[in-house]
């Protein structure tokens, strides 16, 4: 492919399961003949983007100071380091960069002729317009995840009873008419709703109007896996610029797969020495909930006993609460001697999980996840059944899709307060390893469907190259 002329700039939402995908996709884009990229980052997460760095010395970076805002604490850059109630006020305060990045942008020789940014960086899109290029949204949700949300955003829909939380919120536009309890809709979009006027709220209405009126989406998905959805974003927006160019995977070596997100307790070779002594395969459950999502002192008791009644070997990644939390204590606590008591069938990690790594390993034989939609790309791209514990935001819809559409998976539990009964919990660890039959069939389907997307001329492998090229043709009438 010839050297596009165009000049993207990427600006990634700072949380690791928005970031790192994205971060992901630049990689594939520079890697596919755009020769100049820049990624707008704050300065605490600059050392998130070593890994793209060293493997395209070509993209540059624009590191601009982090906006205050007197509910993030001092030195607090990532969602992951938020303090509770902190999201929101990310939401607003990045926006607080739009002066400085037009700034730049004036006093660049050679200034963007696109943006790319995050779903929660919508206010680009007047930026952009402003600015007098394009703006595309970059989805690090799937195919249906997106449908829902320009399906709140569009439709503002609100509970008859404000303090009903179990009140159903139908979607009758969308491709097999979902229906969520009030409690799992995005509590995002909840967050607007309880409090419209305030200025975070209005903030938050422009980030996902301006998505809404965006030049084009690009969708961490493919056809082979969410064909309907993607067909029905293209009628929501009115044409063909939707890309669904997924699963977008880290670098293909170790380095890219391990030090990816942040620091572990156990090296990553190590933890591939463990799984290699494991000597059946599809014998080890992964158990991991993501980057943000903290377990309570319950819902880990509970965990921990479903894994050691069920008897099956397991890799378990846990979390502390959020440094500064007002209520640490009653967060993320391992079982005293539970360790101890499943020494040689266990491994327990602490900090970040090198999950592609580990999910890639032929010992692995079930994930027990929270549905972010990374890791249910990560769990098909291993070709494993999943256990769905979904907590929050999208995972509710990505459960949906793992275990009543995709029927890759079974639902264990539901919800960030949830319990599970420790014994129906390991009998279905249990049967994750001796069964699953069907479930284990159909996610080896999926897993050859999502492989054959990103191969060459597969559908996600054209629609890369078709971007680059849009973005040259777009970037080429600019100039004209």
């Amino acid at each position: 492919m010839s050297k596009s002329k165009a000049h993207i700039l990427i600006f990634p939402y700072p949380a690791q399961g928005h970031m790192l995908p994205l971060l992901d996709l630049t990689h594939q884009l520079s890697t596919r003949g755009l020769e100049e990229i820049t990624i707008l980052v704050t300065p605490k997460n600059l050392p998130l983007l070593n890994p793209i760095l060293s493997k395209n010395p070509s993209i540059q970076t624009l590191v601009l100071p982090f906006p205050s805002h007197p509910s993030i604490p001092p030195g607090v850059e990532n969602v992951k380091d938020l303090p509770a109630g902190g999201f929101r006020a990310m939401m607003y305060t990045l926006s607080n960069l739009r002066n400085p990045i037009k700034e730049w942008f004036r006093n660049h020789p050679s200034p963007p002729t696109a943006i790319i940014s995050d779903i929660f960086l919508g206010w680009t899109n007047n930026l952009a317009s402003e600015l007098g290029i394009p703006r595309y949204v970059f989805s690090p949700s799937g195919g249906l995840g997106y449908s829902i949300v320009c399906c709140l955003w569009s439709d503002l829909p609100k509970r008859k009873d404000p303090f009903n939380d179990g009140e159903l919120v139908s979607f009758p536009k969308l491709p097999n008419c979902h229906v969520y309890p009030w409690w799992q809709i995005s509590p995002v979009y909840r967050s607007f709703v309880a409090s419209e006027n305030d200025p975070i709220s209005m903030s938050i209405k422009e980030t996902f109007f301006g998505n809404l009126a965006s030049f084009g989406v690009v969708i961490n998905t493919c056809f082979e896996l969410e064909s309907v959805y993607l067909d029905h974003l293209k009628d929501v927006f009115g044409n063909d610029r939707v890309w669904a160019v997924g699963p977008v995977l880290p670098f293909d070596d170790l380095s890219g797969r391990a030090e990816r997100g942040g620091s572990s307790s156990i090296l990553a070779s190590d933890i591939l020495k463990w799984l290699d002594k494991c000597e059946d395969q599809e014998s080890v459950i992964y158990v991991c909930f993501g980057s943000q999502a903290v377990l309570t002192n319950e819902q880990m008791e509970a965990l921990t006993l479903g894994l050691e009644k069920s008897g099956v070997k397991f890799i378990l990644s846990v979390k502390g609460a959020t440094k500064g939390h007002k209520e640490a204590e009653k967060y993320g606590l391992i079982p005293s001697g539970f360790e101890e008591r499943v020494a040689g069938r266990g491994l327990v990690i602490k900090g970040w999980s090198p999950q592609v790594l580990i999910l890639g390993h032929c010992a692995v034989g079930a994930f027990l996840t929270h549905c972010g939609w990374n890791s249910v790309l990560e769990g098909i791209e291993a070709g494993v059944p999943m256990l769905a514990w979904p907590m929050s935001a999208d995972q509710f819809v990505n459960a949906t899709l793992v275990v009543d559409e995709m029927k890759i998976g079974v639902k264990v539990c539901e919800g960030d307060k949830a319990v599970p009964d420790s014994n129906d919990l390991a009998g279905i660890l249990a049967n994750a390893i001796g069964g699953f039959q069907e479930e284990r069939r159909r996610a080896k389907e999926m897993h050859k469907a999502a492989l054959n997307a990103v191969r060459e001329g597969g559908s996600s492998f054209k629609n890369l190259e078709d971007l680059v090229l849009h973005f040259s043709e777009e970037a080429s009438k600019s100039k004209n």
